[in-house]
């Protein structure tokens, strides 16, 4: 195939080739997606089922179990959790990883199906379970909304204005609202005029709750036209449910007459948050999917910018985090570091090759990026993090092509021939391997990729992008790099010297054949640097995901089980005002009694509890966060000694969780508790790194239980049902109706007026109406005292067993990895009894199952590889000399962290593995150089040294300008590992593909040496 000719000789053609790749990635450039990560389904669902009244153990066994039992049965299912509390079923249902978001849809319907036909099994007084399958929903633009001095009712009406007009913004998929302060319509009857009355809170219960109620009231006929009635309004204001009538005794009495009525918060609310301090209500928008949020973020702006002219002054929305600003950020940034990286080669090989060589070089680079964002554009692949990583990952290998044909093309017009047969020659012979090696360095990929899980759906775009720059970097090595050398090279008169006479050149021959005499000598020395730098790369940090460029971190705090939420706000009062005090703070938002609405796809919302505190807080720069972290930890376990205090980093990658974890999985409470207490003994003495050591079962709780005197109450006509309707009358109140508010519904609450005051000695003296009796009697004539009671209000169940985990954090300067090598053995060693299971989780867990995921395709990846250098051969001592060097890439790679102290992340086995294709690629070009040079008819040790000695500039460029290509991304929390692993590793892949790979092709050819000995 004559492709580099034809490339001249249709110039017109390779200038429409050029051309179209330059206008399209312009316009792919314009137009294509921006994300901030991949476009990833998050596979939970989440079912929530009231059960009022009920323990947490007869939630988790009337309610969960039967649900948890239909789920099960699904194909489908990964495994199922759910947490228990008293009142409360909340189940997880997490879906193998092998199922894609365009399946998702139809596994939901079969999940809601399977939870209808289980409804049927569920006692008296379940609710109707909801399933939410928009669990994983991102909001990427989220607001904290302050508006001080405006009633509760103003606050949800302007909620509820702009959520309306931010819906209506183009691109703009879903808008979230929480925090909004909870209302409602108490009515508290005084006890002792009841009493005297004679009046039954049933009587109450039921004036109130058809006071509001929506009835139909038909429809009459008249000339021939159906006209519907209207029924008669119900009460639409505070003041006329006050102005109700009740018949007692055949009398009829006004509502005022006998309680109060009022509107206000409720005393429990669900959540309560805060911004800088002052109450708030958070707005989440969320972009539609394959959209730019980048342009849909500028548009809510705008928007937003023009309703605060409709808005009431006082009223301010604040930022937490616009994932637009970051994603426009994140590629400002790779652009400039694009440019910088290209700059840096033309800058390189015009030192070392000239400038035209430099001009070519460059131009066939910047074709190849420009190229790759028009078949982005093209395939819908958005821009983000793992696409522009795919894209600085690919830069060693795209420059490589053209740096080997440029060099070739230069070589042979110095010596005379035309541009065309210099093209024709080079191409001839470099081609073909220069092909197989980008295919080589594609399947290095392959296996993460098109992994069927959710690691391959969450880095296709990796896959993808690197795909197509190295099949196009290698189309325009053969295509625009001839051109371009054809009208830029100089043709020579071949008089000149040879083309690797310089000094360089032969003082590299001199050190190769002294290396091939001394071979066995360099391959002991190669052995013990191999064996030395795998003993180093054992002490090389471990690192799943590196701590994001986003300057924010988080507070966790947790209060005994059973804590007020207001008493955790006033906990988290005392930490904002600590923290507002501080220069480098630019934001704190908190969140009492569960965790801010998914804001970043890696962000996992903590469950509802009253007893805990979350934070968000946001600093000027992100080099501030350390010590600002430190200063918070100590103020906080010193002010807080009560609770648990916690701060965590933002990180790329999947959060939330622990990063040491153990679950103990049995069917006996007591015996899980104990476990979990003996391992929490073993992991504390095993290793002081660990802090905050925790179980999810959190503590048991304090319950009070009447002892019912069934005897006498059943001679008084008095259920067991009126007893707890009267303490719940008597306490938080009972729910009789809702109130109309627009769109709002309010509830109507009765409750006595006391209310969630109520003391414990107080309730002994609550009378109960007794219907057969017409008349109140006191509780304490009803019952034998109060029991006691000590009962887990926290049940946590995985795949229908309880399960307790026991979970720690580490220190800041600890390494994951090693801690939970010190204490794995002693955990393990526990004797568990006989039922009873042990899972670790934690960051072990997390990176365990990606490795499994990634070990489960690298193995097919590898055999195409072998095969592909096999095939490109058609021998198999040349492919066993390029797969003798795989193994030393480590070496660089373990020097280069061990050197920066950064640890190794799953971005840096994805430089690994890029690192892995280069030494493949060179190592092929080599190999196959020396083939041709044989073929040629020179001496064997002839061919082995010069044809390394043609390979030495190439080889040396491309690693000098990629090494120096990275120089840009030292400075980026997310590429900083990935950067010094290619820095480093491809430093001595270098010096394996120029002195080890000659060497082993010396090796692996004995008869050759000997022939050769002989003739000499």
């Amino acid at each position: 195939m004559q492709i580099a000719r034809a490339s001249i000789d249709k110039a017109l053609l390779t200038w429409l080739l050029m051309l179209g790749l330059l206008f399209g990635g312009i316009w792919g450039f314009a137009t294509i997606g921006r994300l901030e990560d991949p476009s990833f389904t998050i596979k939970t669902a989440v079912i929530i089922t009231q059960y009022p009244g009920a323990s947490a153990e007869q939630v988790a066994r009337e309610v969960s179990e039967p649900l948890e039992s239909a789920i099960q049965q699904m194909s489908e299912v990964d495994f199922i959790t759910s947490s228990n509390k008293p009142g409360v079923s909340r189940i997880s249902v997490e879906i193998e990883s092998t199922y894609d978001g365009s399946e998702l849809p139809e596994v939901w319907s079969k999940l809601r199906n399977r939870v209808n036909d289980a409804q049927g099994n569920l006692p008296e007084g379940v609710g109707t379970p909801l399933v939410n399958d928009s669990f994983g929903d991102v909001y990427g633009l989220f607001f904290g909304v302050t508006a001080p001095g405006f009633t509760d009712a103003e606050v949800h009406d302007l909620a509820t204005f702009l959520r309306r007009e931010i819906l209506a913004v183009d691109g703009v998929a879903d808008v979230a609202v929480a925090g909004l302060p909870d209302e409602a319509i108490y009515v508290e009857p005084d006890r002792a005029i009841m009493t005297n009355l004679g009046l039954p809170p049933s009587a109450i219960v039921a004036a109130i709750a058809n006071s509001n109620s929506v009835v139909s009231a038909g429809s009459i006929d008249q000339n021939g036209q159906k006209i519907r009635i209207e029924a008669p309004s119900g009460s639409d204001s505070v003041e006329e449910i006050q102005g109700l009538t009740i018949g007692v005794a055949g009398e009829v009495i006004e509502l005022t007459d006998v309680a109060n009525v009022y509107r206000g918060r409720t005393t429990d609310p669900q959540m309560l948050i805060r911004f800088n301090g002052k109450e708030a209500f958070t707005l989440g928008v969320a972009g539609k999917a394959d959209l730019n949020i980048v342009e849909v973020g500028h548009r809510v702006d705008a928007r937003i910018d023009q309703l605060m002219a409709d808005i009431p002054v006082g009223v301010e929305l604040h930022p937490i985090y616009q994932q637009h600003l970051v994603v426009e950020d994140a590629a400002n940034g790779f652009l400039v570091n694009l440019a910088m990286s290209v700059a840096i080669v033309v800058v390189v090989l015009a030192l070392f090759m000239g400038w035209r060589a430099a001009l070519v070089v460059g131009i066939t680079l910047l074709l190849t990026v420009v190229g790759t964002v028009f078949f982005m554009a093209i395939f819908e692949i958005e821009m983000e993090r793992i696409s522009l990583g795919a894209l600085i990952i690919a830069m060693g290998m795209l420059v490589d092509n053209a740096i080997v044909v440029a060099e070739g093309m230069q070589g042979e017009m110095a010596s005379g021939r035309s541009a065309r047969d210099s093209a024709d020659e080079v191409a001839s012979k470099t081609q073909i391997p220069l092909l197989g090696a980008t295919v080589i360095g594609i399947m290095a990929f392959a296996g993460i990729g098109l992994s069927p899980d959710a690691t391959g759906e969450f880095l296709f775009s990796l896959f993808a992008v690197i795909g197509i720059s190295l099949l196009l970097s290698w189309v325009l090595a053969i295509t625009a790099t001839p051109l371009m050398a054809h009208y830029f090279f100089r043709k020579g008169t071949g008089g000149e010297a040879g083309q690797y006479d310089g000094p360089i050149f032969r003082a590299y021959a001199a050190m190769l054949r002294l290396a091939l005499k001394l071979r066995w000598l360099v391959v002991a020395g190669l052995i013990v640097i191999t064996v030395a730098c795998y003993a180093g790369f054992g002490m090389v940090k471990q690192a799943f995901f590196p701590d994001s460029n986003t300057p924010l971190f988080y507070v966790h705090y947790k209060l005994p089980q059973g804590a007020d939420i207001a008493r955790t706000a006033r906990d988290m009062a005392m930490v904002e005002e600590w923290l507002l005090e501080r220069e480098e703070v630019r934001s704190v938002s908190t969140f009492v009694g569960g965790g801010a609405t998914r804001f970043m796809l890696t962000y996992g919302p903590e469950e509802a509890l009253p007893s805990y505190g979350h934070l968000i807080i946001r600093t000027d720069r992100l080099d501030q966060i350390p010590e600002l972290r430190d200063d918070l930890d100590a103020f906080g376990q010193n002010a807080l000694p009560q609770g648990e205090f916690r701060t965590e980093r933002l990180a790329f990658g999947p959060g939330g969780g622990a990063p040491i974890g153990v679950r103990f999985s049995g069917s006996d409470a007591d015996t899980l508790r104990a476990i979990s207490e003996e391992a929490a003994r073993r992991m504390q003495a095993a290793s002081d790194d660990l802090v905050n050591l925790r179980t999810n079962w959190r503590e048991r709780e304090l319950v009070i239980k009447p002892v019912y005197a069934a005897e006498r109450a059943q001679t008084a006509g008095v259920a067991r049902e009126d007893v707890a309707q009267a303490l719940q009358t008597a306490t938080d109140g009972t729910r009789a109706g809702v109130y109309r508010e627009d769109d709002r519904l309010i509830p109507l609450v009765v409750r006595t007026a006391d209310g969630n005051d109520a003391q414990v000695h107080a309730l002994i003296d609550q009378p109960i109406y007794s219907e057969p009796a017409s008349t109140f009697i006191p509780l304490e004539q009803l019952i034998d005292g109060f029991d006691y009671l000590v009962q887990d209000t926290l049940i946590q169940r995985r795949d229908r067993l309880p399960t307790i985990a026991v979970e720690a954090d580490i220190v800041a300067d600890a390494n994951a990895a090693e801690v939970f090598a010190d204490l794995r053995a002693d955990i393990e060693a526990i004797e568990l009894p006989e039922g009873y299971r042990m899972e670790w989780g934690g960051e072990y867990e997390s990176s365990s199952d990606a490795q499994a995921s990634l070990g489960k395709q690298l193995p097919l990846s590898l055999l195409v590889m072998v095969l592909i250098s096999i095939l490109l051969f058609g021998k198999l001592r040349q492919p066993l000399v390029i797969w003798l060097l795989v193994p030393m890439s480590v070496n660089g790679v373990a020097l280069g962290l061990l050197g920066s102290g950064l640890p190794f992340t799953f971005t840096a086995l994805l430089g690994l593995l890029s690192l892995s294709g280069m030494l493949i690629k060179n190592g092929i070009v080599l190999v196959e150089e020396i083939d041709i040079k044989r073929a040629e008819g020179l001496k064997f040790t002839d061919a082995v040294v010069e044809a390394s000695t043609s390979r030495l500039r190439p080889v040396m460029l491309a690693a000098v300008t990629t090494i120096l290509g990275m120089v840009p991304l030292l400075g980026d929390a997310f590429f900083a590992s990935m950067a010094v692993t290619i820095m480093g590793g491809l430093g001595f892949a270098t010096i394996l593909t120029l002195i080890a790979a000659p060497v082993f092709y010396y090796l692996v050819f004995p008869k050759e040496r000997k022939a050769e000995a002989r003739a000499a």
